[in-house]
């Protein structure tokens, strides 16, 4: 029988594992006492370990990022969770020049095993400052590991992975995937680095997802079996390093690639993914690629603005369906807002 947790249940559970494993591992960030738990995924962690183990920090990111640093320097492994990508901003020094680097300089004597949790907002007017998706900036940089799992089932095999892993990793986490419901055994388990998932097999297209995006491929993908398109959706799971044998291995066999990111376009997560592709796929002409992301603007504050900011399933059917006709038709399917966004209560 499947075991059935949200995504945010899955991250807590893994926490807890690791934690009643290995002494080492801490919790420490803003907000992760609170009785909510940052979504659940800290709920009750601080009543369970003690506040020497679990506990809240002071605004200030940059500081407490250099404590989490030297005490992952130091022997313990912490978990550093920013409530908002936007606020690992001001820790970039800290995340960038140290903890990125420290292997490298100190010749492999010197492991700085920390995982930041870093959560993109949506929703509920989280407006330009508190909805950025900056995977990218931390993709271009030698030292880290980036982790973006779409499903529950990875966001717990990824946490347990990058709790063990002796380099520190950026694990990425859509607010909208907190809700998101799926089987998660109760073992432990990890996920490795750099292997991405093909979630839905098809022959006429492929979408690559990033982070919550994959779920509005999924939904696009039903909507393109409507009209006849079979579409191959892969979840690439972990950005850096990047599993780009898998989705080469689908664009080889559809001809087309509609790759559609949890963020930006410019220099960003969807411009290395077909970068790569087109370098591996030199004097093939066949094969064709876009992509899609947030618009070239900050996030609106306002609902009506913010759903144009978004890609969603039916713009990603849209622009896949004008792909696979060489932009010959055009069609939309009829636009369903997504349950995530209906059920959301609010930020925190």
């Amino acid at each position: 029988m499947d075991r059935i947790l949200t995504y945010a249940e899955a991250i807590r559970e893994a926490t807890v594992q690791e934690m009643t494993r290995d002494p080492s591992v801490i919790v420490l960030g803003l907000g992760v006492d609170d009785f909510k738990g940052l979504y659940g995924t800290t709920r009750g962690l601080q009543d369970e370990f003690g506040p020497e183990r679990v506990f809240d920090t002071p605004l200030s990111e940059d500081g407490m990022t250099g404590v989490a640093i030297g005490a992952a320097m130091a022997g313990l492994r912490p978990i550093h969770v920013h409530i908002r990508m936007d606020f690992v901003l001001l820790a970039m020094n800290q995340i960038v020049n140290m903890a990125a680097k420290a292997r490298y300089m100190y010749g492999g004597a010197v492991s700085v095993p920390i995982v930041v949790r870093s959560i993109i907002g949506r929703s509920w007017g989280q407006g330009p400052q508190h909805s950025q998706a900056l995977h990218a900036l931390f993709m271009h940089i030698p030292g880290l590991r980036v982790v973006a799992p779409s499903t529950p089932y990875d966001a717990k095999g990824c946490l347990i992975m990058s709790i063990r892993d002796d380099n520190p990793v950026m694990f990425i986490e859509h607010r909208m995937l907190h809700s998101q419901r799926g089987h998660v055994p109760s073992d432990l388990y990890t996920v490795p680095f750099g292997k991405a998932r093909v979630l839905a097999k098809g022959s006429d297209i492929t979408l690559v997802g990033i982070s919550y995006m994959t779920v509005e491929c999924l939904r696009a993908q039903r909507y393109l079996g409507e009209v006849g398109i079979s579409a191959e959706v892969i979840d690439p799971v972990c950005l850096s390093p990047l599993d780009i044998e898998t989705i080469l291995t689908s664009v080889k066999k559809t001809g087309r690639l509609l790759v559609v990111d949890s963020g930006w376009t410019v220099c960003g997560a969807s411009s290395e993914i077909l970068a790569q592709v087109a370098e591996h796929t030199q004097g093939t002409p066949q094969i064709r690629w876009q992509r899609m992301g947030f618009a070239p603007v900050p996030c609106p504050t306002t609902k009506n603005l913010e759903n144009l900011f978004y890609p969603n399933a039916q713009t990603v059917a849209s622009t896949a369906f004008a792909m696979v006709h060489d932009n010959q038709r055009s069609w939309t399917p009829v636009h369903k807002e997504a349950p995530e966004i209906v059920e959301f209560k609010g930020p925190f």
